[in-house]
């Protein structure tokens, strides 16, 4: 089940928060609670997507993305995720999310996001979203505009264009 009763306590608590410019980065602490984790007693890889939703979510709420969509009746959805596991996260351990929108090609906005304990990182995501409408994405200029930011995207960095890229030679339907 999707815990909304957490998601909607953490917008509540960066509801006055200070606007996020462009390049900056969201920051959340969290505690991994028994309904988060797996039968290895560790956070669960479904659920540290559902967490990394949080940060992304309250990251765009505080970019004033949320305000630009509702006035021109747009919708987000994950468009694509690569993600990196390296150390565990145990019960009732504290984590420390960064979110930050990065960036933005023709058609997609890009976000990294990532979990920390202490010094360590566990893991890393890297977010593609797109925005849509009823005939389907709404060019990323057009956002910006909505939005206030610069018409160009600052450069992403080569690991990113070289996912994107990787992505559009990905065969879609994939075979069966």
């Amino acid at each position: 089940m999707y815990p909304a009763f957490r998601l909607t306590k953490e917008i509540l608590r960066f509801r006055k928060s200070p606007t996020l410019r462009l390049g900056e980065t969201h920051v959340t602490r969290l505690i991994c609670w028994p309904g988060d984790i797996d039968v290895f007693m560790e956070l669960n890889n479904g659920r540290t997507l559902t967490l990394y939703d949080f940060g992304r979510i309250v990251m765009f709420r505080r970019m004033g993305t949320f305000e630009a969509m509702k006035n021109n009746k747009w919708a987000g959805t994950v468009a694509g995720i690569s993600i990196r596991y390296r150390a565990r996260v145990r019960m009732f351990q504290r984590i420390e999310m960064h979110s930050k929108m990065v960036g933005w090609d023709a058609r997609f906005v890009y976000v990294t996001q990532s979990m920390w304990r202490g010094e360590t990182c566990t893991s890393q995501a890297l977010v593609r979203v797109a925005i849509t409408d009823e005939n389907g994405l709404v060019p990323t200029k057009r956002v910006a505009k909505a939005m206030e930011l610069p018409e160009q995207s600052p450069p992403l960095p080569n690991w990113i264009t070289s996912w994107a890229e990787a992505e559009g030679e990905r065969p879609w339907p994939p075979n069966r």
